[in-house]
């Protein structure tokens, strides 16, 4: 299983080395005030999916850190909660049923 995965790897590196070799054409990015910068495309590329990544990162982490503070807060818990009392029908009668 281990070298199936380092043949994956091998794989896939490969297929991104092709890619980066094959769009190594210089692109030119426009700013604002007539700023520019040309860089390769892959580069470009490569800083939009490092950027993508950062952003869904930077998404996500305040999910992950309250859930972090309830489990926390959950096996901090020395007791378990009371059991709750088993619901009762509000109305008795000859007709309606013990339970529901």
């Amino acid at each position: 299983m281990r070298a199936l995965v380092w043949i994956f790897r091998l794989f896939l590196f490969c297929v991104l080395l092709g890619f980066a070799i094959k769009n190594d054409d210089a692109v030119t990015l426009h700013f604002f005030l007539g700023a520019q910068w040309q860089l390769p495309l892959v580069l470009v590329i490569l800083m939009f999916v490092v950027l993508g990544v950062l952003i869904g990162v930077l998404a996500t982490l305040s999910t992950v850190y309250r859930q972090h503070r309830e489990i926390g807060l959950l096996r901090g818990r020395q007791t378990p909660p009371p059991p709750a009392a088993p619901a009762q029908p509000v109305v008795h009668g000859a007709d309606l049923p013990d339970s529901y």
